[in-house]
């Protein structure tokens, strides 16, 4: 997989290693290693139980779209840890949220209703 030792510079928005030119590079290289996945035995059985990892709802697998855990565009990559099956609606409102950017998101609607 993939070299975890790169480092982003969210900043100049680009990678220290000259592995990548800057982030288009980077996002374009990681979503062609996400199509690829979305292929493999791998996923289909992650969306076969059609729960959407940050609801929870339940919906048809054909239903559940591939989202980055951490986006591609804040320096995460197309690995199998950092992708999650979710429904459009949770990956529509995520957008390039970091995880605890999307708990504290989370968190205050509870505190509306």
């Amino acid at each position: 997989m993939g070299d975890r030792s790169k480092k982003f510079k969210p900043k100049e928005l680009h990678f220290v290693d000259s592995g990548f030119s800057d982030l288009e590079t980077h996002v374009k290289r990681e979503k062609q290693k996400a199509r690829e996945l979305r292929h493999s035995s791998w996923w289909k059985k992650r969306i076969a139980p059609g729960i959407c990892h940050y609801c929870g709802r339940k919906f048809k697998p054909s239903e559940l779209t591939m989202d980055h855990v951490i986006p591609l565009s804040r320096g995460g990559y197309s690995e199998k840890i950092n992708i999650v099956p979710c429904c459009k609606e949770c990956n529509i409102k995520k957008k390039s949220l970091l995880p605890v950017e999307w708990e504290e998101y989370i968190q205050n609607l509870k505190k509306m209703v």
